[in-house]
């Protein structure tokens, strides 16, 4: 039944049982009419829910894995340049740069959506 239904039919009901049922008559058409808003409120939560779960990107177990990784390569591309004598130091500022990069590009998006 729609909501305009819903209002004639309290209106006739009103009208037949007279003003003592008015209380019981008003209760039961707000009931239906929060019902009615409810089950609106979820259908557009239900299709908004999979559009913001697509937008919201990588999660923070994501974000922190990336943060270790490029530590742990980044240091052990750095020893391994030091310790070796063939290698120019001047190659670990490259390795370093590369990684800041991966990580502000990975997390640039962290506060958008």
């Amino acid at each position: 039944m729609s909501t305009g239904d819903e209002l004639k039919a309290a209106m006739s009901a009103r009208r037949d049982l007279g003003p003592d049922f008015e209380d019981a008559i008003v209760e039961s058409f707000l009931d239906k009419m929060g019902q009615e808003v409810d089950r609106r409120v979820d259908e557009r939560l239900a299709q908004v829910a999979p559009r913001a779960a697509a937008r919201q990107g990588a999660g923070d177990g994501q974000r922190l894995a990336l943060a270790i990784v490029s530590l742990c390569l980044g240091t052990i591309m750095t020893l391994a340049v030091m310790f070796s004598g063939d290698t120019p130091m001047s190659f670990i500022v490259p390795v370093w740069v590369g990684i800041i990069i991966v990580n502000v590009v990975f997390n640039g998006n962290r506060g958008k959506g």
